[in-house]
C-alpha cells in the first residue's frame, strides 16, 4: 500500500500530520493508496519555500519561464495513457473521459505559453508635454489551488500554468479522494527541472485548506467545488486579504425546442447528463421540454439513457463509470427517494443495480425522473450524479423564467433550429456558459470558464486572459526625463 508524500522545494517529503486516509478505487471498492490528512505545518513549509523561490522566479524573463511549460506539455502528451489510467482508478470515470482531461490540461499550457504577449501592458506618449504614462503587469507572489475530486488532472491546469508563466510560484492541493493522479504528474514533472520551490504539491483535507486561506505568504487562491464550500473559501480567503476565485455548484438546465433534431439532441443529452456519471459542473441536470417537444423527445431520452453501458472505467466498452464514494452514492439515492416520496415519477430507475464483476463498486445506473416537486431536494440541490429531471413548459419564455429563478448560473443550453430562439436564449438567460446545440458548453482554454450567481464567487475566472489578470497586478508609471536641451521650465 503506497503512502503518498508532499512535494515541497523540489523534494518528496513526509507529511508532518502522521495521519493517513484511505484512497478507494470507486469502480472496484479496493483501497489503492493512502494519503496524508495534512496539517498546517505542511502548508506553511510549502508556502515559505515558495515565497523564497518567488524572489528569483519573478525576475526570470517571461520567454524563459514558458520554456518549462513547453516541457510540461510534452510530458503530459507522452504519458497520457498512464496518467489517464490512474485518473480512472481514482475517480471512477471512463478512460476516454480521463484522456479528455489531459487534452484540456495541455490546451491551458499552450495558452499560458503565450504569456509574453498576454502579459503586455499599455503605453501613452506625451500625456502632457514631455511626460509619458504606461501600465505594466507584475507577478503577485505565491498562489494556491484547492482542487476537486471530479477532474483530478484538468482543473489544476486552469490555474498554475498561468501563475507560473506570470512569474508566481505555486502550491497545488489535490482532493484527498484523488491524490495519486497529481502525485504522478509531479513525479513526471521532475524532469522539467524547475527551480526549487517554484511548484509544490501538498496533500490534505480541511486543515490544509484553512492553512492555505490564512497563510500570509499566499496571495491568490483558486477553488472549485460545492457552493457551500466556495462561499466559505471566498469569505475566509478575502478576509485574509487574498485574491480568490471560487467556482461553486450548478444546476444546469438544457432546453429542447420542438424544432430540434431528435436523434442528435437526445444523444447529446445522454452524453451531457451521464458523462462522468453526472459528476461534473457542466453536466445537464434538468431537461426542459418546450411545448410539443414532450411528445417527440420523452421516450427517446429514456431509451438513450437506458442504452448507456455502465461498468468499470478501464473496461473498453464503458460509457459511464462509478460514483466517487459509497457515501456520495447513498446521498444521490436519498435525493431520488425524497423526490419520489413527494410525488415525482421515476421513469428509469438506476438504483440497486449490480455491475457484473465489479459488485463492490459504487455504481448507480442512469436515472430519469419527472414531475419533481419544487420543494424536493432533486429540484433545489446539485445532485452531482447520473440523474435526469424532465420538466415540461409551454413556451421559451416560461423556460427562461424558470432558469433565471434558480440560484445557480454556471451553464445553460438550448437545442433548436431557430436562430431567433437561440439569440433570445443566449441574451436573456442568467448563466455564465451558454450552449446552443451544445450539451456541455466547456470553454476552450483561450476563453474564461465563466459562472454567475451562486456558481461563482469572485471577479476573474480561470483560464485565458482572466487567469493572466488574476495572477498579475498592474503598476502605472508616469515619468518625465530631463536633459539640458529639452528642459522648458
Amino acid at each position: 500500500m503506497r503512502r503518498l508524500k508532499n512535494f515541497i522545494n523540489g523534494e518528496w517529503v513526509e507529511s508532518k500530520s502522521g495521519i493517513f486516509l484511505d484512497v478507494e478505487n470507486p469502480g472496484t471498492g479496493e483501497i489503492i493508496s493512502r494519503v496524508p490528512q495534512g496539517c498546517k505545518d505542511d502548508l506553511d513549509l510549502a508556502a515559505a519555500k515558495a515565497a523564497e523561490a518567488f524572489v528569483e522566479w519573478k525576475d526570470f524573463p517571461a520567454e524563459k519561464r514558458i520554456q518549462y511549460l513547453f516541457k510540461m506539455k510534452t510530458i503530459l502528451e507522452k504519458n497520457a495513457d498512464e496518467i489517464a489510467s490512474i485518473c480512472t482508478m481514482e475517480s471512477g470515470k471512463t478512460f476516454a473521459e480521463s484522456k479528455g482531461e489531459i487534452v484540456r490540461a495541455v490546451e491551458n499550457i499552450e495558452v499560458a505559453c503565450g504569456i509574453p504577449t498576454l502579459m503586455q501592458g499599455e503605453f501613452s506618449e506625451d500625456i502632457s508635454s514631455g511626460i509619458d504614462e504606461f501600465v505594466i503587469r507584475q507577478s503577485l507572489g505565491v498562489g494556491a489551488c484547492i482542487a476537486p475530486f471530479n477532474f483530478p488532472v484538468m482543473i489544476s491546469f486552469w490555474f498554475f500554468p498561468y501563475a507560473l508563466a506570470c512569474g508566481n510560484t505555486y502550491i497545488v492541493k489535490p482532493s484527498e479522494k484523488v491524490p495519486q493522479t497529481m502525485t504522478r504528474i509531479f513525479e513526471l514533472f521532475e524532469e522539467v527541472n524547475l527551480p526549487k520551490g517554484v511548484l509544490n504539491l501538498v496533500h490534505g483535507a480541511k486543515e490544509t485548506v484553512d492553512a492555505i486561506l490564512t497563510n500570509p505568504e499566499i496571495k491568490a487562491v483558486s477553488f472549485v467545488g460545492s457552493t457551500k464550500v466556495a462561499k466559505y473559501v471566498y469569505a475566509k480567503g478575502t478576509e485574509n486579504g487574498k485574491r480568490v476565485q471560487a467556482q461553486g455548484g450548478a444546476k444546469n438546465p438544457l432546453v429542447v425546442m420542438p424544432d430540434a433534431d431528435v436523434e442528435t439532441t437526445t444523444r447529446i443529452i445522454a452524453d451531457s447528463v451521464y458523462g462522468c456519471a453526472g459528476q461534473r459542473c457542466l453536466a445537464a441536470s434538468t431537461i426542459i421540454l418546450v411545448g410539443d417537444a414532450k411528445e417527440k423527445f420523452k421516450k427517446k431520452i429514456i431509451d438513450d439513457a437506458k442504452a448507456k453501458t455502465t461498468c468499470y472505467g478501464l473496461e473498453k466498452d464503458s460509457q459511464m463509470g462509478a460514483i466517487i464514494t459509497k457515501e456520495s452514492k447513498a446521498r444521490i439515492e436519498k435525493i431520488i427517494e425524497d423526490a419520489e416520496s413527494k410525488g415525482a415519477n421515476v421513469l428509469l430507475d438506476g438504483r440497486n443495480k449490480n455491475v457484473n464483476g465489479f459488485e463492490k463498486g459504487n455504481y448507480l445506473l442512469p436515472t430519469v425522473i419527472e414531475n419533481v416537486p419544487d420543494d424536493s431536494q432533486a429540484a433545489e440541490t446539485e445532485i452531482f450524479g447520473p440523474v435526469l429531471n424532465l420538466k415540461y413548459v409551454d413556451n421559451l419564455d416560461d423556460a427562461i423564467k424558470f432558469i433565471n429563478a434558480g440560484r445557480y448560473g454556471n451553464a445553460a443550453c438550448i437545442f433548436t433550429t431557430s436562430g431567433s430562439a437561440a439569440r433570445k436564449f443566449r441574451h436573456e438567460v442568467l448563466a455564465g456558459n451558454i450552449g446552443v446545440n451544445i450539451g456541455v458548453p466547456a470553454p476552450m482554454a483561450f476563453f474564461p470558464f465563466s459562472g454567475w450567481k451562486e456558481s461563482f464567487f469572485g471577479d476573474l475566472h480561470g483560464q485565458s486572459k482572466h487567469a493572466v489578470e488574476f495572477f498579475t497586478q498592474t503598476k502605472v508609471v508616469i515619468e518625465r526625463w530631463h536633459d539640458e536641451w529639452t528642459r522648458k521650465f
